[in-house]
């Protein structure tokens, strides 16, 4: 899984895909104890085009999402995504994959960084 993220990472420095951030990345990257650690966060951040920001429509999108059992801050990230109709959401997070998934009427397919080399044919 950590060559996919890294071969994801050249393809967003190289232009051939686009990393979207957001208000809930820097919330989240904020919290980050671990000074190394978030200034690396803060870096593969820097790569990102374009950034969201919060909107009443993604307020909406992440209480349907925390309804449905999702985790705040991941209902928040997912509610993002998909209010800003991306194609991909890429996480790690098996179990957040598995919820995510079961959701209907999502504008974004939610796929583990290795998925997401295997659907791009990279």
């Amino acid at each position: 899984m950590a060559e996919a993220v890294l071969v994801i990472l050249a393809l967003c420095e190289s232009d051939r895909l686009k990393l979207i951030s957001s208000d809930a990345l820097l919330f989240e990257i904020g919290r980050i104890s671990d000074q190394d650690r978030k200034d690396d966060a803060l870096a593969i951040l820097e790569i990102a085009k374009e950034s969201v920001e919060l909107t009443t429509k993604i307020e909406s999108l992440a209480r349907r999402f925390g309804a449905l059992g999702l985790k705040p801050l991941d209902a928040l990230h997912l509610a993002f995504a998909s209010g800003s109709k991306v194609d991909y959401f890429c996480t790690c997070d098996d179990k957040f994959l598995k919820k995510a998934r079961s959701f209907d009427k999502i504008n974004t397919k939610v796929v583990s960084p290795t998925e997401l080399v295997m659907e791009l044919d990279i």
